[in-house]
């Protein structure tokens, strides 16, 4: 196991940045105020993370204070990161929190670099920034106050309240650097929420935080993912989600479909047969082996449902698929086309109502029927 080669005369490469030896390795804390979770605190070798070439993302640069998250969302693509340190990308994920302690003197110093070229950073794209430990350690405004002061842009995205302490840094950095700044909010039937992402704060909590960072002049952006096949999918559940997000104050919604890499995929499923084993035939046929992303068919088939409903609110219209990629900056947009008829993803409903363990029953959700 990784963690057990931290000794001071043994290295190990493929460790955490930070972790390689005894120099870089802290303690292991755990306290009554945070109980049944573990921080492991770690002196980390670097804070801005460069974007591997290959990928999609539309920015270059990273900053993740932390890894793991107390967050606990089921569908979080990011569990499989936890496995480099020999740790479970379940539990242990949820609950054995890595701390780069001295993130922000790092960062600082990187900053600072001749060969620095002041792009856009992006704050929580791994694990949340805002998570319950942020209040421990309060990383964030070293962070915010580092990138400020550099002249260096950045975007924040987090599901954690936690962000509304940092209203006056971000308010601020912004009058001295673009700040954009997403809320994710992708469940807004309360039961499910407290399912599939317990450790995370209320849907409403979130909607009053996009509230809070409108009011202080920030454009606030939602992310409306992942919407989850057969379980937020309905036309009442996105309608009545934008609903709820645009009487927020937000200004643009961000979508997408359900997406799980192999790191991911087992808990989800797993937690899929023991809250809804009616759906678990319908997920293998969605995602087979190793498939990541939902079919193409089913994705055009929720923007013909998502899109109309995002301008019926008033909010920009805005798809994952949509932002551009960092190298080419205006990759034209996939035409949405049907592969297969329409029908498919129309015919009525055969089956009468079921009732739902989240909410009150429902009828069945008019699908394609190979799903």
């Amino acid at each position: 196991m990784r963690w057990q080669g931290q000794r001071i005369d043994e290295t190990d490469a493929q460790a955490l940045p930070g972790m390689e030896n005894r120099t870089g390795f802290l303690r292991t804390v755990t306290t009554p105020e945070f109980a049944g979770m573990t921080f492991h605190e770690v002196l980390a070798k670097s804070a801005l993370n460069h974007v591997p070439g290959p990928s999609k993302m539309p920015f270059n640069w990273t900053v993740n204070p932390y890894r793991g998250c107390s967050h606990a969302c089921v569908y979080c693509f990011a569990r499989g990161t936890h496995t480099y340190l020999d740790l479970d990308a379940g539990r242990d994920f949820d609950s054995q929190i890595v701390v780069k302690v001295n993130v922000v003197e790092t960062l600082e110093k990187e900053l600072r670099r001749g060969s620095w070229k002041h792009e856009t950073v992006a704050l929580g794209t791994n694990t949340d920034p805002y998570q319950r430990a942020e209040g421990r350690y309060r990383l964030m405004p070293g962070i915010i106050g580092a990138l400020a002061d550099s002249g260096t842009p950045f975007s924040v995205l987090t599901k954690g309240t936690l962000i509304r302490r940092d209203i006056p840094v971000l308010v601020d950095a912004a009058a001295r650097v673009p700040v954009d700044v997403q809320l994710s909010i992708a469940m807004f039937d309360e039961t499910l929420r407290e399912a599939i992402e317990h450790g995370a704060p209320s849907t409403q909590a979130r909607l009053d935080t996009v509230r809070a960072l409108s009011d202080a002049g920030f454009r606030v952006g939602v992310f409306l993912m992942p919407i989850l096949p057969h379980l937020t999918d309905s036309v009442d559940a996105i309608d009545g989600a934008l609903r709820r997000i645009k009487e927020a104050g937000a200004d643009h919604v961000i979508y997408g479909a359900l997406h799980l890499r192999a790191g991911v995929k087992p808990w989800f499923l797993q937690w899929l047969s023991q809250h809804r084993p009616d759906l678990l035939s319908s997920y293998r046929v969605l995602y087979p082996g190793s498939a990541a992303e939902a079919p193409k068919d089913y994705r055009r088939w929720l923007a013909r449902r998502v899109k109309p409903l995002i301008r019926m609110h008033g909010l920009e219209a805005r798809h994952s698929d949509d932002r551009p990629l960092r190298r080419s900056m205006s990759a034209p947009a996939e035409p949405v086309t049907n592969a297969m008829p329409l029908w498919l993803f129309e015919q009525p409903a055969a089956e009468p109502a079921a009732p739902s363990r989240f909410g009150a029953p429902r009828a069945p959700e008019p699908m394609p029927t190979l799903f």
